[in-house]
């Protein structure tokens, strides 16, 4: 099991991206969260298999349809990172 924080920059809020990481995430079965920042950036926590993260990493680098990713930024994620604890991936 891995943990990673991801913030993503671009056109991300406003276009579906969270609901999409939400039905990504849930497809790969991963755990964790994703929100919006004040910034106009998105948010998230990915929790599961070192390969299904890898996957949705790649993924979120191009995003739902009306998305526009110009950048990622990935850090190793622990039980401190702030935001919900859960058995499924949700939007906060």
């Amino acid at each position: 099991m891995t943990t990673k924080h991801v913030l993503v920059s671009g056109i991300v809020q406003g276009v579906g991206y969270r609901a999409w990481a939400r039905q990504e995430a849930t497809r790969r079965n991963l755990t964790g969260w994703v929100r919006n920042c004040a910034d106009g950036r998105v948010e998230a926590l990915l929790e599961g298999e070192a390969d299904a993260v890898d996957d949705m990493l790649n993924a979120m680098h191009q995003g739902p349809a009306l998305a526009q990713v110009d950048r990622i930024l990935v850090e190793e994620g622990n039980n401190d990172d702030d935001g919900p604890r859960s058995k499924h991936f949700e939007v906060t």
